[in-house]
């Protein structure tokens, strides 16, 4: 990293960033490459034979499987020495979210206990409470879950009704309530439970153990997908938990929630990753088989795009998930280098980028949907048959787009968040908005002088985000304090955001590429690029329109529209053939190979 001052979260929307900056998955250093492959050999040989009995509910193989990962030390990557696992960073567990993403339903099992059924003690526990539950969820001797929703507190969770009271001698808590869509909830030992104490604004939470007296556990539910993650309610009838079980301070449950949560997203994308990969290497290999026409189907043109194009969108989300992973490491670096305790800092440092998590999360999730509906599309019939994999990626992808809150939800918590921090002058955005409504007023410079390949990429992002300052500053100004209302309007800036962040991000990681890589390896990677670039300007330029045709009127409307057009300029590529190219190199070495 260089040594002027790191970038923020959300910081992104108005400043620059140099590709030395960023971390890319290339830079993966031995040991690190080691622990995922260790993960590759725990999926190939342990989770993937065994994926039709998890799917059929068999929960002795899934406490079994956590188990053994647990003996490899999988389960502990995140969890300090002290505690019995690895310490590892934050770029290195998401690594390993990657590789373990790979595994179908069970890697949503694996990322509910080592994520959110582990890191709330890690980050909030007190260090009794480490002690006593950390080395047994890094060993796999316990199972971790979270209970968090409720029939009535979806994506309002602070609203649920679950209701804890003190003892008169202090010395339990009585929890009642009922949880739902509980993941790991018919093989976890401890749960991770959100209630209010009495009259409390906001939820606490508490560790609570299978055996507490009170405490039940409901049936398997019958899902869509991810049949092989055990999915159930539980229920609290008078359960007795012991004060001690207390896990952060009273009132604090809803940070802590919100804070694994901002957590749970980035790490989603990386598993998104895996899956990804592993849809398209079935893909190309099943077209690389397939006859039709007497010929190979991956010599289509109409295959081949989808290959290129699966390709594409998952090169950018691996590109901005691992940037945004190691802005989080370096964050959190930075906060104990200023005095900051590890944990305290850890927490701080996802905080500090939640914009770029959501970011993450709504475009990893989206990415994986289109793949995997694509790779069914490439399959024909055959893709609708249970016997093929791209089913079953088919069927467990789609909880994607709600968990770890909706992509409606987390579109709206961006902009939010954004604007949150502009009011607070965490970031100034008022400035770098007067500067583009300024600009508007201005003759554009059309004989500005030829730029190199790279230059000409960075006007284009820069421009890509004043779309974003001045549809935004208009809202804001037309809307004010009803703006969040406005939810049609927040999802279209969301999505131009989404877009210029993926599309900085890839051209970042293919800078820093061309000064590892000789021209002749380059060439695929600026193909990627140029037609993620010019895909990117078209959405982000559509999103902008719709929003200012909605409440811009006369001389504005007309600027605005003028502006949009002008920002989102790009020169014209010959996508047919790019991705021709792209998708031949992946047809070739008939995997995901990037």
């Amino acid at each position: 990293m260089s040594d002027k001052k790191a970038i923020k979260g959300g910081e992104c929307l108005i400043r620059e960033t140099d590709a030395a900056d960023i971390f890319i998955p290339e830079e993966f250093n031995e040991e690190q490459r080691m622990m995922a492959q260790t993960c590759k050999d725990f999926n190939d040989t342990q989770v993937l034979p065994n994926i039709d009995a998890l799917d059929e509910h068999d929960r002795d193989l899934s406490i079994k499987l956590l188990k053994d990962a647990g003996e490899l030390g999988l389960l502990g990557i995140s969890v300090p020495e002290e505690y019995g696992g690895f310490g590892q960073n934050f770029v290195t567990s998401m690594f390993t979210t990657e590789e373990m993403g790979k595994g179908y339903s069970f890697a949503v099992t694996f990322s509910a206990h080592t994520g959110i059924g582990t890191l709330p003690i890690l980050y909030f526990g007190t260090e009794e409470q480490k002690q006593k539950y950390l080395p047994k969820l890094a060993s796999g001797e316990s199972i971790g879950a979270y209970a968090l929703t409720e029939a009535n507190a979806g994506s309002d969770p602070n609203s649920g009704s679950a209701k804890a009271t003190l003892t008169d001698d202090g010395k339990h808590y009585i929890l009642d309530g009922v949880k739902i869509w509980i993941t790991n909830g018919g093989i976890a030992d401890l749960f991770i439970v959100y209630a209010k104490i009495d009259d409390d604004k906001n939820l606490s939470a508490f560790i609570v153990d299978l055996d507490t007296p009170g405490f039940t556990i409901g049936p398997e539910e019958e899902k869509m997908g991810i049949k092989g993650a055990s999915t159930t309610q539980i229920y609290f009838e008078n359960a007795k938990i012991p004060a001690e079980n207390l896990l952060g301070p009273r009132n604090g449950g809803f940070k802590i929630a919100l804070y694994i949560l901002n957590l749970g997203r980035i790490k989603l994308s990386g598993a998104t990753i895996g899956a990804t990969k592993a849809t398209i290497t079935n893909m190309v290999q099943y077209a690389n088989e397939r006859k039709q026409f007497g010929k190979f189907i991956s010599g289509f043109g109409a295959i081949q795009y989808k290959i290129a194009e699966s390709v594409i969108r998952n090169f950018a989300n691996e590109s901005l998930t691992y940037r945004a992973s190691q802005n989080i490491d370096d964050a959190i670096e930075a906060f104990i280098t200023e005095g900051m305790e590890k944990g305290k800092a850890s927490i701080e440092g996802i905080r500090q980028f939640a914009v770029e998590a959501s970011i993450a999360k709504i475009f990893g999730s989206e990415v994986l949907d289109y793949v995997v509906d694509e790779g069914v599309q490439i399959y024909g019939g055959m893709g609708y048959s249970a016997e093929m994999p791209v089913e079953r990626a088919y069927r467990d992808s789609r909880i994607n787009r709600i968990f770890e809150g909706t992509n409606e939800i987390n579109r709206m918590l961006i902009v939010g968040e954004l604007l949150k921090r502009g009011l607070k002058g965490e970031l100034d955005l008022m400035t770098p908005a007067k500067a583009v409504a300024g600009e508007l007023m201005q003759i554009p410079d059309f004989g500005s002088p030829s730029l190199g390949y790279f230059e000409e990429k960075k006007k284009l992002i820069v421009n890509f985000k004043k779309t974003i300052l001045m549809v935004a500053g208009a809202a804001l100004q037309k809307f004010a304090t009803t703006l969040p209302e406005e939810q049609e309007v927040l999802m279209n800036l969301a999505d131009m955001l989404i877009y210029a962040y993926a599309a900085e991000s890839t051209m970042l990681r293919v800078e820093k590429l061309s000064s590892m890589y000789d021209d002749s390896k380059m060439e695929i990677y600026k193909d990627i690029l140029d037609v993620f670039i010019l895909d990117s300007a078209y959405k982000i330029n559509k999103s902008g329109v719709d929003a200012i045709n909605y409440f811009a009127e006369g001389d504005e409307k007309q600027g605005m529209l003028m502006g949009m057009k002008r920002f989102t300029k790009v020169a014209p590529v010959d996508v047919i053939s790019a991705r021709r190219r792209i998708a031949a190199r992946i047809i070739e070495d008939n995997s995901y190979t990037l």
